[in-house]
């Protein structure tokens, strides 16, 4: 098989196994479900799935090394003398639309996995841990491009940000653990507050 369609197979497996994970742990719930019944839900044997990942857990946050090459790619993008709230404002909006998650914003399985992590403690956990990699990185690129802030600033601008999406996506969670709104309409809400400050109707 040529390299290209090899690679291209092997994405496909991927992503069909964190599809058959997600649906699985919707319907019967995170802990009940085994990474063997994932493995035959996706078509593919047991050892297959440790091909990909090393637990279920990685199967959830699989998505999560994308984040430092989206981020680069933004800011790299960014002119000179764009503004520190448009530049964080365009950064996210990059984030929100990147064709390179495994299912866009507005996808039914984004929201089981905002469900799961709001439901599942060890996933909660998990989550937080990711997301403070993810802020020293996007405080690094924000110092990087802006050497006029100081640590403490970038530091609280990213913090800020990322914890009220965090914030906003938990709380679009009702009680039988559906979303009360689209995540979509929640993430531009969240981020227009965040970014351009309460009480704003830009």
């Amino acid at each position: 098989m040529a390299p290209g369609l090899r690679e291209a197979k092997k994405q496909r497996t991927r992503k069909a196994l964190i599809e058959a994970a997600l649906l699985l742990f919707d319907e019967h719930g995170y802990e009940a479900t085994t990474t063997a019944a994932i493995a035959a839900a996706a078509g593919v044997s047991p050892a297959t799935f440790f091909n990909y990942f090393a637990g279920k857990e990685d199967v959830v946050f699989a998505d999560q090394h994308l984040y430092d090459e989206i981020l680069a790619g933004a800011f790299a993008a960014a002119p000179a003398d764009e503004p520190v709230a448009d530049l964080v404002f365009r950064t996210l909006g990059a984030l929100a639309t990147a064709d390179a998650w495994s299912f866009p914003l507005d996808h039914p399985l984004t929201a089981v996995r905002t469900r799961l992590i709001a439901s599942v403690p060890a996933l909660r956990a998990g989550f937080l841990l990711r997301n403070a990699f993810v802020a020293d990185s996007w405080a690094r690129l924000l110092r990087e491009a802006r050497p006029e802030l100081g640590e403490i600033e970038a530091a609280t601008i990213t913090g800020a940000v990322i914890g009220g999406l965090q914030a906003a996506l938990q709380a679009n969670v009702d009680e039988h653990g559906r979303a009360r709104r689209p995540e979509p309409e929640v993430v531009a809400e969240a981020l227009r507050l965040v970014v351009h400050g309460f009480g704003q109707n830009a």
